[in-house]
């Protein structure tokens, strides 16, 4: 169809109207720019800086002194350590080979004052020992609930690496579930991996959430490797340093089994009511213990203990103190898919056994 003359070289009122609406629509942005590298790493440093300012405060540097042996005076040897304040009046959670066998301890605070501390209790078994110095009304850090925490997440360390007061280092939860040997040959489980920089010195500081929760007790690294550090879940660490602040040791009882956590299949936890979705799968028993005259099978999971849900070693362990030593107590676990009810009769834990 032919345009008119008329029209050549013009819009019709009502197409130019609506073109320039169109336009004036497509010229606004429809969705904004993602944020620059820069605003997410200025959101990460402020992360990692609130974490400090928490937390720092409570972190204190340990220098020991050992010098006597077996009544014997030999050459002074020192080392020092990391350790952190968990109570307003003075109690400092530390590792065990921090302070073990020491002659003289020296603390100093974050503000620089110096103090001198005693041993309050030093457990080889966990590797982890508390101290105190004569002070109050310290800044002391919350200890968090390490169940919580899941791989990829946060981890800022804070210690005295060689002597070095008050390093910072930032990394993530690499792994959690691990296990590794204490100085008496027992495992401790439930320990975490993380790739924050960890040196000698670390030992015995926190290790930070973005939330300023201390979710462990930095341990140990692994030489000449990089980025492969371990720290003790806060859990076992609240556990043991409460027992520590209350005994002075931890007295514990044993039923012999060798296990690992595992998830429990939806199914079987509905059909049999169990009390928790996660168990531990027992993957060993030891000759002549209480678990071997018990009935107790490679392959069974156990679920409770003593009517209390047990989801994982921690809890297990948690339940197995001095309170139970020579109780029969009830054990349930699930067989392939059959609950089955047995009675357990846990037996105290000798001193700096060779045995799990």
């Amino acid at each position: 169809m032919k345009i008119p003359d008329k029209f050549q070289g013009r819009r019709p009122a009502k197409l130019a109207r609506a073109l320039s609406e169109t336009d004036s629509v497509v010229a606004e942005p429809s969705i904004q720019p993602p944020p620059g590298d820069g605003e997410l790493l200025d959101s990460y440093s402020k992360t990692v800086t609130r974490v400090v300012e928490t937390v720092g405060p409570a972190v204190v540097n340990i220098r020991v002194q050992k010098g006597k042996r077996d009544g014997r005076r030999e050459p002074e040897s020192g080392g020092s350590g990391s350790g952190f304040i968990v109570a307003p009046d003075g109690y400092i959670l530390t590792n065990s080979h921090v302070v073990h066998g020491a002659d003289k301890l020296e603390v100093t605070l974050a503000d620089g004052h110096v103090f001198a501390a005693e041993q309050i209790g030093d457990d080889l078994e966990s590797d982890l020992a508390v101290i105190r110095i004569n002070a109050s009304q310290l800044p002391y850090a919350k200890l968090g609930n390490s169940k919580s925490i899941r791989a990829g997440q946060i981890a800022v360390a804070i210690g005295s690496p060689f002597g070095f007061q008050h390093t910072v280092t930032a990394g993530v939860v690499s792994a959690l579930g691990r296990s590794m040997r204490s100085r008496t040959g027992r495992l401790i489980e439930d320990v975490i991996q993380t790739d924050a920089a960890l040196n000698p010195g670390n030992s015995g500081g926190p290790l930070v959430n973005s939330r300023g929760e201390v979710i462990g007790v930095n341990t140990a690294i692994i030489l000449p490797a990089q980025g492969i550090c371990f720290a003790i879940a806060s859990n076992t660490a609240e556990f043991v340093a409460a027992w520590l602040i209350k005994e002075g040791h931890i007295r514990r009882s044993w039923i012999g089994v060798i296990g690992q956590n595992v998830p429990i299949h939806t199914r079987v936890v509905r059909f049999h009511h169990l009390p928790t979705t996660e168990g531990v799968l027992v993957t060993g028993i030891e000759t002549d213990s209480p678990a071997s005259r018990t009935g107790l099978r490679e392959g069974d999971v156990i679920v409770a203990f003593a009517g209390e849900p047990v989801s994982g070693i921690d809890e297990l362990r948690r339940h197995l103190v001095a309170d139970v030593i020579g109780i029969p107590s009830q054990i349930i676990v699930v067989r392939h898919t059959e609950k089955l009810d047995l009675v357990v009769t846990p037996e105290e834990l000798a001193v700096n056994p060779e045995r799990n």
